[in-house]
This record gives C-alpha cells, sequence and structure tokens, in this order.
C-alpha cells in the first residue's frame, strides 16, 4: 500500500526523533509522486560550485532489490523490508551540468547573463585541470550533505531511514548498468515506515568535541 502522506514542520522534533531504523513495514511503499518530492527537497543541500554532483537511483521494484540483495548482504533486513534503497553516487562528470545550471539561473533572473559566461569559463578551465582525486573528494562531501538532508526530509514526510555504508562499492554502479568509473558510490540510504522506534544512542558532549579561541 501507499503510505498517506505525513508532514511535519517540527524541526527539534525532526533531529532528535531521527533513528537508524533496520526494519520497516514491507507493505508500505513510497509513490513515485511523492519520492520525487522528497528527493527535490534534499537537493536544496549545497554543493561546490552548485555543481549538484548527487545523482540517485531509486531501487524499489523486486528485481532490482534482487540485483541489490548480494552487493548488501549484511544489511538484508533493511532491502528486503523498506519501500526502497537509495543508492546515492557522485557524478564525476558533474560539470557537464553547468550550462543547465547557471543557464536557468539567468532564465529565472537570479544571475545576469555575463556573470554565468565568466563563470563558466572560469568554471571550464578549472575543471579542465582539475586532479581526479579532488574531484572524487568534493563529490563525496557533497553526496554526503545530500544525503544527511534526504534523511531529515524523510523524517519530515513520516519516514525513517538508515545509512548503509557496508556495500559492494565496487560493484554498485555496474551492477546497475551505470559507467563505474564516472559515478562514485556515495552510501546506501534505506527508507521506508518503521515498525518500531529504534534505538537512541550517545553523543559526546560538545566540550570534548570542539574548542574555542
Amino acid at each position: 500500500m501507499n503510505a498517506t502522506q505525513t508532514q511535519t514542520n517540527d524541526f527539534k522534533e525532526i533531529i532528535t526523533g531521527r533513528r537508524s531504523i533496520r526494519k520497516y513495514d514491507p507493505s508500505v511503499k513510497i509513490s513515485k509522486e511523492e519520492m520525487t518530492q522528497i528527493l527535490t527537497e534534499a537537493t536544496l543541500a549545497p554543493s561546490s560550485l552548485n555543481m549538484q554532483p548527487w545523482r540517485f537511483l531509486v531501487i524499489e521494484s523486486d528485481e532490482a532489490k534482487a540485483t541489490l540483495a548480494p552487493l548488501a548482504r549484511f544489511n538484508s533486513v533493511q532491502v528486503e523490508t523498506s519501500a526502497a534503497m537509495i543508492a546515492i553516487f557522485g557524478d564525476l562528470n558533474n560539470f557537464d551540468y553547468a550550462e543547465d545550471i547557471y543557464g536557468t539561473a539567468v532564465e529565472r533572473g537570479l544571475m545576469p547573463a555575463e556573470v554565468k559566461e565568466n563563470q563558466l569559463t572560469r568554471l571550464s578551465a578549472h575543471f579542465a585541470t582539475l586532479p581526479r582525486e579532488v574531484n572524487k573528494d568534493t563529490v563525496l562531501i557533497d553526496g554526503a550533505l545530500v544525503a544527511m538532508q534526504l534523511m531529515l526530509v524523510a523524517r519530515a514526510h513520516g519516514y525513517d531511514t538508515n545509512p548503509i555504508g557496508g556495500y559492494e562499492k565496487d560493484q554498485l554502479a555496474e551492477a546497475f548498468g551505470m559507467e563505474k568509473d564516472r559515478y562514485v558510490p556515495v552510501m546506501l540510504l534505506s527508507i521506508g515506515k518503521a515498525v518500531d522506534a529504534g534505538y537512541p544512542s550517545v553523543r559526546l558532549p560538545i566540550d570534548k568535541i570542539a574548542e574555542w579561541k
């Protein structure tokens, strides 16, 4: 069944109530319309040079989950019971979309055309000489930013999530017909309707992890 859409704007409840949920109600599905809304809201996250290098693969069909299962065998409960598993990738060719991004900004009156042209000329030179490892580090950071935002957006929509790093990263892209050398896996994220409240966990006090100068 498709879940009834639930929205909350209580930010404190969203952040304090978030848990890593591993088991979901398998009868609850998320419509493509609502998943599109969730992803759209998640992509309001910041990214380096606004290149938005994140790419999402929503794995929800039985066939797709069967493809994923052996690659995430230590997280089989999430794969089996979630409404979807979202694979988040970083696109190393993210500059390919620069014209779309900056051109749309001009169309919407958010940026003068001459600023766009100057920016794209500068960025074209930057990306032409950008070392692959620097590019990879950048898209991983940006991918982590959008992943965290996605987890909070999911909570606002009445769902829970579990960020997963334990999977066959070197096989994921190819398994779903994506270019392995272009798409860098950031993480897997399960999403669905939790069947329990999960477990609270301890956080280090700020006086142990922060200092003021």
